[in-house]
């Protein structure tokens, strides 16, 4: 068992691979099976949940801090990219998809997001692509909002112009 501990603390916002951004409220003992562990007690606010991580197991379990302006100015170069659709089965890319999203890496949830971007004249999204591109521009939302120190919508209205300027 790793004793790697991550120095993440109270109030500071980290990126949770499965959950996207949170917020450190605290870190607290508790006794589980006899074993005191520490842990660290993530705040989902958008998704009223809570969540208790160890603080050996951090980094384990993908854990990191929020990125730096210089990888969200990386993300936006590649949504400006151009969208890049494999031809294998829905049912591949759809897991190629949901695994990018739920490695915490920023720079692959761009990827999702831009290669899921449908303009006003190309075909209707299925809905399960829907969910997936909704699910990757809420989590890139949601980060570019906390690094830039800016509300949801002004990040949402940024990424958007991203991509509308792509389709130009």
């Amino acid at each position: 068992m790793s004793k790697k501990k991550q120095d993440f603390s109270p109030n500071e916002f980290v990126v949770y691979p499965a959950h996207g951004v949170g917020k450190i409220v605290s870190i607290e003992s508790q006794e589980v099976a006899g074993i005191e562990l520490e842990l660290f007690v993530i705040s989902f606010e958008k998704d009223k949940m809570t969540l208790r991580v160890p603080t050996h197991k951090a980094t384990e379990v993908g854990m990191r801090p929020l990125s730096s302006p210089d990888l969200v100015s990386q993300a936006f170069k590649t949504l400006k990219g151009k969208a890049r659709v494999k031809r294998a089965m829905w049912s591949r890319r759809a897991q190629e998809y949901e695994q990018k999203i739920n490695s915490g890496d920023l720079i692959a949830i761009a990827e999702v997001v831009r290669d899921l971007h449908r303009h006003g004249d190309q075909r209707e999204q299925s809905y399960s692509e829907r969910q997936l591109y909704e699910a990757a521009l809420e989590r890139l939302t949601r980060e570019i909002a906390v690094v830039n120190g800016a509300d949801e919508a002004g990040a949402q209205k940024e990424i958007d112009d991203v991509l509308i300027s792509r389709a130009a």
